[in-house]
């Protein structure tokens, strides 16, 4: 029965977490003003066990990510409280913007892979 509990748990956790980056790219978009932010997409969302506290990963076309980072987390109170009368939940987690350099990182990979086939193609 332990099983069937945390299965039932995860998909929970991931119906909230799918919810809650669903209403916050909304809200970020529509909501925040402050010109740091720009364009944002919300990559993941990693919730807590308890919901207490979300780490919500992030990209954007700025050149300033630290900048949008911090404005995102100054906002951080705000979209809670706008989250709050959305969500129909007993605990809407402490958010918390974190970087996603996932693509960054895949970027460069790819980039040395095509470093090294051109030169192994140059050294054939």
């Amino acid at each position: 029965m332990a099983n069937k509990k945390q299965r039932s748990g995860g998909a929970r956790s991931t119906k909230i977490a799918d919810q809650i980056q669903r209403d916050l790219s909304e809200l970020i978009m529509r909501e925040i003003k402050d010109p740091r932010v720009g364009l944002v997409t919300i990559q993941s969302i990693e919730l807590s066990p308890d919901y207490a506290h979300a780490k919500i990963f992030f990209t954007t076309l700025s050149e300033d990510v630290q900048a949008t980072q911090k404005a995102l987390n100054d906002a951080s109170g705000y979209l809670h409280n706008l989250l709050f009368k959305r969500l129909h939940i007993h605990t809407v987690p402490t958010l918390h913007f974190h970087h996603d350099k996932t693509l960054e990182n895949a970027f460069e990979i790819s980039k040395l892979i095509d470093q090294a086939n051109s030169t192994r193609a140059r050294d054939d």
